[in-house]
């Protein structure tokens, strides 16, 4: 008896031959993964280290601090002051970046509000996980940003990371220090992550460099930030945590990898962006969260092991919502 051949086809054309387009998707997702890999891969050392070595919780929590208080803000700072920051040219897309993170924010922040979400998520995890919402992994974002589109796409992300990361990290602190009943003014002006953004800002826009010689020393230090700031988000990862903030988690990160990318694709309508500023805005929409979403919601008194499942989470969710940006939604903005 003759069954059906039940294995996917590459939909072939009528001469038999299979779609390129096909072909180059595949291609595309493969180049994301590579590219996340490493990010999910310190993660899961953490993790590992964390809870089969003597380097334990208690080690890690020193980690924190020191990734919190100095390593984060001096790659923050390197990272706006090496930028060239051409406003004029890019207003375009600086406007529709900071329009979709406004949206994002937004989204974030109503969640408790919203219809058949209301009782349904705790204030203070809500206080904590905001943040995930909106905030965005910049070191995927740049290595994709060259893979994409080359020293054009690498100098408009940079300009996008150095005029967002200050407003989202202003967004990510509000809600904690008010649930937390801090002063906000006071939690801004001694947040280190806030002040190594708009102290890079101003040296940028004052003409100011870090000294040559000074240049590999930073640049070991932000590579070490990055590194120990993912691995301690997997040290402090507690699955379970995850399993009573469903709601919350399917909430917030739904937000970050599909509503955004959604509203970047209406906005490149809007603003009228280039083919390349529209490629880099639905990069930009679609990234994994920042990782150091769990640093500061741990040394700010909240559950870091909480936050650091979705930031594990989002890493794997970039997966699909890069790929969905770039793979779906640019091809029909024409």
């Amino acid at each position: 008896m003759v069954t059906a051949d039940r294995r996917p086809t590459l939909h072939p054309d009528a001469r038999g031959i299979p779609d390129p387009s096909v072909f180059r998707w595949y291609s595309r997702a493969v180049n994301y993964l590579q590219l996340l890999i490493p990010d999910f891969s310190l993660i899961l050392c953490g993790f590992l280290v964390c809870r089969y070595t003597a380097l334990n919780r208690t080690v890690w929590e020193q980690v924190d601090a020191l990734v919190y208080y100095f390593l984060f803000p001096v790659l923050l700072f390197q990272s706006i002051v090496r930028t060239t920051l051409d406003l004029v040219s890019a207003s375009s897309l600086i406007a529709a970046g900071w329009s979709t993170g406004l949206m994002g924010v937004l989204l974030a922040y109503a969640l408790p509000h919203l219809p058949g979400l209301r009782g349904r998520i705790p204030a203070r995890d809500h206080a904590a996980s905001a943040q995930v919402a909106f905030r965005f992994n910049s070191f995927i974002g740049l290595a994709l940003a060259d893979r994409l589109t080359g020293p054009q796409g690498l100098l408009l992300i940079a300009v996008l990371i150095g005029v967002c990361v200050p407003l989202f990290n202003v967004a990510a602190v509000w809600p904690m220090a008010r649930h937390g009943q801090r002063g906000f003014a006071r939690e801004l002006l001694r947040n280190p992550l806030i002040i190594g953004t708009a102290s890079g800002l101003c040296a940028n826009l004052l003409g100011l460099h870090i000294p040559a010689w000074m240049e590999p020393a930073v640049t070991r230090v932000g590579a070490a930030s990055l590194a120990l700031g993912l691995m301690a988000a997997g040290a402090g990862m507690q699955f379970k945590a995850l399993a009573r903030g469903k709601v919350l988690g399917i909430s917030v990160l739904s937000i970050r990898h599909f509503l955004m990318p959604l509203i970047a694709f209406g906005l490149c309508h809007l603003y009228g962006l280039s083919a390349v500023q529209t490629t880099i805005l639905l990069a930009f929409s679609a990234l994994p969260t920042a990782s150091s979403c769990y640093v500061l919601a741990a040394r700010m008194g909240y559950d870091g092991a909480y936050v650091a499942g979705l930031v594990t989470l989002s890493t794997l969710l970039g997966m699909l919502s890069l790929p969905f940006a770039l793979g779906a939604l640019r091809p029909l903005t024409g």
